[in-house]
């Protein structure tokens, strides 16, 4: 398995598209500056990086898939961890407009 770090540029699209998307989310929902909320989703994104990363090595170690010299591009990751923090605030935003409490 060779690690890359010459990727193709749509890998910054793809990235920066889900950071977009998680801070536009975080900043309607108005928790950009909750400390609590910051470490629920450091956490949940670290936990995500984890299961991704185990779930890749383990996968391709067993022959489930495979990637092609030159086709593992470092860039992943990162966009791994971005849209798992995108998830979190995709799944808060639901979740707030599925269980919001009436206001009478």
């Amino acid at each position: 398995m060779n690690v890359i770090f010459d990727f193709n540029t749509n890998w910054y699209i793809l990235l920066f598209a889900f950071l977009a998307a998680w801070a536009f989310l975080i900043f309607i929902r108005r928790k950009w500056n909750s400390t609590h909320e910051a470490k629920e989703q450091v956490f949940l994104a670290f936990g995500g990086m984890v299961s991704l990363a185990l779930m890749e090595f383990f996968a391709i170690s067993t022959g489930l898939w495979n990637y092609t010299p030159g086709n593992w591009p470092i860039i992943l990751w990162p966009t791994y961890f971005v849209a798992i923090l995108f998830g979190y605030q995709l799944l808060r935003s639901v979740e707030g407009l599925l269980f919001r409490k009436p206001l009478l």
